[in-house]
């Protein structure tokens, strides 16, 4: 059923609606039966009793329904007009029958042919009606055949019939005003109860609706939000439920808060402490590059790994040191407007990828963005291509209307499909071979960082071959 309202106040409205109407239906069918049925027998009871009555004037009536002629005397024409006017009355047509001869009230449209064949063979034995449309018009058609009884009592069939009908048009009025009345009372009723059950299904919603906006505030992060209960029935039960489980994830996510801020200032007060050991050991690494050459293969082997992995601690604490400056809202954008080909050629330079890196920068291409920050995504993006990638590294910058967009494109194996929706995660690395590189893991979420920072954002998507990172950064 498509056509029916999914929300909870349309059903209401609906199915009060639907009962209204059922119920309205019902009582205004059933009243209109009744009434209708008792108004026409009363019509049909009267109508044969008038009948009944006018034809015992005229002649003897013998047993409940037969009506008896009072001589043997043949039936004149005279006979059959005084019959017509006995019978005759408003709202009142009547045809008497004798033999081939037909008599009928003045102005009748009515002829033999009127009259249904199993209605007059009926009426050679009893007086009987039916209700009948003729001309367009409701009419009672009461008819009986006329017997006479000769000098000794014998009653036989004189072959004399009439048929009186009588108008049912004021009845039917009467019926028209009624059903009319009836809808009208119908559409009355139904508008107020689409009054009742609007105003029925606000006092019922209004509950849902208002634990409903507390929801989503709740989800929003007002955890102080509560309801105020109101009265003992279900929605008061569950309004003190929603009060309870507000009042529980208030207490959990401020106990979360609480071990983040701990965990965050524990990266950060770790990582700048490592920083001091860093650089004195950094202090000595050349000293000792230069005498790894001199050593046995052993030694040298070993002093050259722990040079590597002094390296690579310090990139950790460095990226660590930044990602606590993101978690604690201390990240500052210093826009300036640059030349995008100059920022991007000396990025590639100090880190001596210039020879690696293929660059395509329109000339004079100038944007607003913090160098330093712009620097750190670029440098990501391109370190992670030539570690993980394959030759040739592509770079390109362009503006468009809506922003700067750089493309960093590498010819490799391609970061696997499952990995994609995971490579911006803080410590993800794609594939087993990756997890003891030189990366930290934190490369490419620090600089996804940095370009919402911008407002802008990094896409990162699959070639043939190789893997496709587009940096946005909008116009501001």
């Amino acid at each position: 059923m498509s056509w029916f309202p999914t929300g909870l106040r349309g059903r209401l409205v609906v199915t009060f609606l639907l009962v209204a109407i059922t119920a309205s239906a019902a009582v205004a069918g059933l009243g209109y039966q009744l009434v209708g049925r008792e108004l026409l027998d009363r019509v049909e009871r009267t109508s044969i009793s008038d009948v009944r009555e006018t034809l015992s004037r005229v002649s003897l009536p013998v047993g409940a329904s037969d009506v008896v002629w009072p001589s043997d005397s043949t039936v004149t024409d005279d006979d059959l007009g005084d019959l017509v006017n006995a019978l005759n009355g408003p709202d009142r047509v009547v045809l008497v029958a004798y033999g081939g001869h037909s008599r009928a009230s003045r102005g009748s449209p009515f002829t033999m042919d009127d009259v249904p064949d199993q209605l007059r063979w009926q009426a050679t034995s009893r007086l009987v009606s039916q209700r009948l449309r003729l001309k367009g018009h409701p009419w009672l058609l009461v008819a009986t055949q006329i017997h006479r009884a000769n000098q000794i009592g014998v009653v036989r069939a004189t072959g004399l019939s009439t048929y009186v009908f009588v108008s049912l048009s004021d009845e039917e009025g009467v019926l028209n005003r009624l059903r009319a009345s009836l809808l009208q009372a119908a559409g009355i009723t139904l508008a107020i109860a689409l009054t009742v059950a609007l105003l029925s299904a606000r006092q019922v919603l209004l509950p849902v609706r208002r634990l409903g906006d507390a929801a989503r505030m709740l989800g929003a992060g007002e955890l102080h939000i509560r309801l105020p209960v109101r009265g003992k029935d279900e929605l008061a039960e569950l309004t003190g439920i929603f009060n309870e489980t507000a009042e529980a994830l208030e207490g959990k996510v401020s106990e979360l808060r609480t071990l983040e801020t701990m965990s965050r200032r524990f990266v950060a007060d770790v990582s700048h402490e490592l920083r001091t050991p860093l650089t004195a050991m950094t202090a000595v690494t050349d000293m000792l590059s230069e005498e790894a050459e001199g050593l046995p293969d052993d030694a040298g082997e070993a002093v050259r790994i722990v040079l590597r992995e002094i390296d690579r601690l310090k990139l950790l604490v460095e990226h660590l040191i930044e990602v606590s400056r993101f978690d604690s809202g201390a990240a500052v954008l210093r826009r300036d407007h640059v030349d995008v080909g100059d920022t991007l050629a000396d990025c590639l330079e100090v880190r001596g990828w210039s020879d690696r890196v293929q660059l395509t920068v329109p000339i004079g291409l100038t944007f607003s963005l913090d160098p330093r920050r712009f620097d750190v995504i670029v440098a990501n993006l391109v370190g992670n291509a030539l570690h993980h990638g394959a030759p040739p590294v592509l770079v390109s910058a362009r503006v468009r209307p809506s922003g700067l967009q750089v493309t960093v494109r590498d010819h490799g194996g391609g970061i696997p499909e499952r990995s994609l929706p995971h490579v911006f995660e803080r410590f993800y690395k794609a594939g087993a071979g990756r997890t003891r590189s030189v990366g930290s893991g934190l490369g490419l979420a620090i600089a996804k960082a940095n370009a919402e920072l911008h407002r802008g954002t990094i896409d990162v998507k699959r070639c043939e071959p190789g893997t496709l990172f587009t940096l946005w950064i909008p116009a501001p």
